[in-house]
């Protein structure tokens, strides 16, 4: 079927087939770029900074899924249809989460943050790319047990009003659980994990006081300014998938928003060093990639 090699060409970086307007990688990124655009226009939403290898392979996927034989007929497709648009903005969107997730990190939060937050009267913490909430619950839990979760607000955005709707819900598939409480207990945790939701079926649904001291909003980190002043954001295995440009203005956002001394924490694979903000934060973990705002 046509769509099915174009995604294994598109996917693989083969050259698109020769046309009228133009052949090989610089025709096809001109047609990504058209699409991207596309998005835009109907949506808000900004993929035109997201890295070119991630976003590749994600669309060789709804090249596939829309049953569309190439990029114009996938714009087409997004630009006339409201459905595949929204198929389309969450296929591109990354929701790669888990509960506890590198347990390390959280140890170290535990090391290093914890005592500074004990000293604030209250504490504001951003979770940027909340996803499906697995993480949120996970830094609820750790603030609960630390004492800090009732002088606390913290602000758990994405983009997806689909993923925010269910992180706010907090039901998570029973058959997790013991992966998950593996992770709290390596992650420092202090009590029996079951104690923090009710099983049901095939389903759990996690306690309600882990909510109550936390909004989930929409914000795109793309195009949308600050909002507040925080004490910690917390941005973890997002800006892999943004290009050096869009990087750079997202930690321009995070630095504008936190508090002096105030702490940001990336996934592993981030780092500060390549950022025009490098020299604005001390590190407090090398290996987490935990820094404190200096400057």
């Amino acid at each position: 079927m046509p769509d099915l090699d174009r995604a294994k060409n598109l996917e693989a970086g083969a050259p698109s087939a020769p046309g009228k307007e133009g052949n090989g990688e610089d025709m096809e990124q001109r047609q990504l770029a058209d699409l991207l655009q596309a998005i835009f226009e109907r949506s808000g939403v900004d993929f035109r900074d997201y890295a070119y290898s991630s976003l590749r392979r994600r669309v060789a996927n709804c090249l596939h899924m829309e049953a569309v034989p190439d990029l114009e007929a996938l714009r087409r497709k997004v630009w006339n249809d409201s459905v595949a648009l929204e198929r389309m903005i969450d296929s591109l969107t990354v929701h790669v989460t888990s509960m506890f997730r590198d347990p390390e990190f959280y140890r170290a939060v535990r090391e290093h943050l914890v005592p500074v937050w004990r000293t604030y009267p209250f504490l504001r913490l951003w979770l940027a790319g909340c996803s499906s909430g697995e993480e949120v619950y996970s830094l609820a839990i750790l603030l609960y047990e630390e004492g800090l979760y009732r002088r606390c607000r913290l602000y758990a955005t994405d983009m997806s009003d689909r993923l925010l709707a269910k992180a706010k819900a907090g039901v998570f598939p029973l058959a997790r659980m013991q992966e998950y409480s593996r992770a709290y207990q390596e992650a420092g945790g202090r009590a029996a994990f079951c104690d923090y939701y009710t099983a049901s079926d095939d389903a759990v649904i996690f306690r309600a006081h882990l909510r109550e001291n936390t909004v989930f909003a929409a914000h795109n980190l793309v195009g949308d300014k600050s909002f507040n002043e925080f004490h910690g954001i917390f941005c973890r295995n997002v800006m892999i998938y943004f290009n050096q440009h869009l990087q750079n203005r997202v930690h321009g956002l995070f630095y504008e928003s936190l508090a002096n001394f105030g702490y940001l924490g990336l996934g592993r694979s981030e780092a500060l060093r390549s950022t025009p903000y490098a020299n604005c934060y001390e590190t407090v973990s090398v290996k987490e990639r935990l820094y404190r705002k200096i400057a």
